[in-house]
């Protein structure tokens, strides 16, 4: 029999968050009885914060036994549960408005003081995202720092900030410039996340559907802000990951954006529309994202997998996106052979762990150990996944419903 080397699976982009009664503890003693009082009319309506999985998120025997089982043996962390005062879950919320600003922060950092504790429960296999809010841009700083001193690698979540948000300067504003070149010097990744800065559909038939058809589009607003206000140019070492939005749109979007460079740069004009020599960019927006962009493509679809070579090197990183109902758990394995099989090893070793470890400082060898019980083999993942296991996820129906719309469509 020959041996192999299991693959260390690194999930860039999980999910975890204290219950209210946890976060009490780590809010400042001044707020506990507006905490209490708020606590007490806060009704939760996601499923995954009441039912009986709830406790995933922060529970630390039961998260460790089905990650590893599930062979996933590291994870950077998103928030996930609904911290002191938010309206929502974390990652969801809007930005606090002006009067609702110092407790909502008092919140967040109740949040990044759980997290420093919960990532030291098992400090090589996880590296903590923590939050920041932009009102304020010296807070903001000096919550950068306070996060960088306490060891959460995974850096910062960026607020996405929604067209109808207007008490907060959009992210293309240069009064930002302190906050990336702290984040630059500091070596801190930038995260955006899927599922942020959409406008309020409000309460209509078709708000769900509007929801997850534009969630894409909203979810790279960042992304391009960033590019098109330079600040990848003034901040060429600056570390930017865009997490559970998959990849496919990768190769549209640069070429779009290239596109209107292009005509600018030889024309001055789009149109009626009429652009100066100090709006254009240098370099190509495409050579920014391959330079300064790193994406977490949690769950990637067969349509990613075939675009990941566009993406820049070492830059795919895989991503479970546990606990959430619609990520890979329990079917970690058959999730990955579903679309990753024909993928080389040397590649996969890439894809599943070292890219994220280069930008979330994961120590592999600290990791190997946790692989070589858990991590499933070579061999294994190159297996085709020829049949659905019993009471499939959504990841592993995905695929097979993207097959039946293309088999329908080209009959």
């Amino acid at each position: 029999m020959t041996f192999e080397t299991p693959y260390v699976l690194i999930s860039a982009d999980s999910h975890a968050g204290a219950d209210h009664s946890t976060y009490r503890e780590y809010l400042e003693p001044k707020w506990h009885e507006e905490f209490d009082a708020w606590r007490g009319e806060y009704k939760n309506p996601y499923r995954d914060l009441v039912d009986d999985g709830r406790n995933r998120n922060w529970d630390n025997d039961r998260r460790m036994r089905e990650t590893l089982g599930d062979g996933t043996v590291g994870e950077v962390l998103f928030p996930n549960t609904v911290p002191p005062f938010f309206p929502s879950a974390a990652v969801l919320a809007g930005p606090p408005r002006a009067e609702d600003f110092e407790r909502r922060l008092a919140g967040v950092r109740a949040h990044n003081r759980w997290l420093a504790d919960f990532c030291n429960d098992a400090p090589a296999q996880r590296a903590g995202v923590g939050q920041i809010f932009l009102n304020d841009v010296d807070e903001a700083i000096s919550d950068v720092k306070w996060i960088k001193e306490h060891g959460l690698r995974g850096g910062v979540l960026l607020p996405n900030l929604a067209p109808d948000i207007k008490w907060v300067k959009p992210l293309y504003d240069p009064v930002y410039d302190r906050l990336w070149e702290v984040c630059e010097d500091l070596g801190i990744p930038v995260n955006c996340h899927a599922g942020t800065g959409l406008p309020d559909y409000g309460r209509y038939k078709t708000s769900s559907l509007l929801y997850i058809n534009e969630v894409g589009f909203y979810s790279m607003r960042p992304l391009v802000q960033m590019i098109l206000s330079g600040v990848f140019e003034r901040f060429p070492k600056l570390k930017f990951a865009v997490s559970e939005q998959g990849c496919s749109w990768a190769p549209d979007l640069m070429r779009q954006l290239d596109t209107v460079d292009l005509r600018v740069k030889r024309t001055g004009r789009i149109g009626e529309l009429f652009y100066s020599e100090d709006e254009q960019l240098p370099l190509r927006p495409s050579e920014y994202f391959r330079r300064n962009v790193w994406v977490g493509a949690t769950m990637p679809s067969a349509q990613d997998m075939a675009v990941r070579g566009t993406l820049g090197e070492g830059k795919f990183m895989w991503g479970s996106d546990y606990p959430h109902n619609e990520g890979t758990y329990p079917f970690t394995r058959e999730c990955i052979r579903q679309v990753m099989h024909d993928v080389d090893e040397a590649e996969l070793r890439k894809l599943f762990a070292a890219n994220a470890a280069e930008l979330y400082d994961f120590d592999l060898d600290a990791l190997a150990p946790l692989a070589a019980e858990y991590g499933p083999t070579p061999s294994e993942v190159a297996q085709p996944l020829t049949e659905l296991p019993e009471n499939p996820n959504d990841v592993l129906m995905r695929e097979s419903f993207a097959k039946q719309l293309e088999q329908e469509l080209n009959a």
